[in-house]
């Protein structure tokens, strides 16, 4: 089936959405309920010893961080997506699976990230 084959050799752009739901959960949901948190608590609250050292100073340079880390994240997953669209057939349903459980561990993580924080914003106690 010419169809089938093709969708097996195609890129595997839904890739980039469960990237970007990934990012939007470990940094702008992780960057609001963190200045969230440090409203109300203080930066003390902050158990991440670099987001403490960047919460005491402007809060732009915590933003930069945040957006040279979507930077990274990106251009190193662009790096992963053509090395499984060069890679061979089976290669490529190996490195697929890898692509897609790394994806499902990062949104579980994002997840978790984001209850810990609401946590420590709604009762002041981390989850962890």
């Amino acid at each position: 089936m010419p169809g089938a084959r093709h969708a097996a050799l195609a890129p595997h752009d839904e890739y980039w959405d469960w990237l970007a739901v990934a990012l939007f959960l470990l940094v702008t949901v992780d960057l609001l309920t963190t200045l969230g948190a440090t409203a109300r608590f203080g930066p003390g609250a902050e158990a991440n010893p670099l987001v403490a050292s960047l919460l005491a100073g402007p809060t732009w340079a915590l933003v930069g961080a945040n957006v040279l880390a979507v930077v990274a994240a990106a251009g190193g997953f662009s790096l992963v997506l053509r090395a499984l669209a060069q890679a061979s057939t089976r290669t490529r349903v190996l490195l697929a699976g890898a692509v897609e459980t790394w994806l499902g561990l990062l949104v579980a993580a994002g997840l978790l990230v984001f209850a810990n924080n609401l946590a420590v914003v709604v009762h002041g106690a981390s989850l962890l």
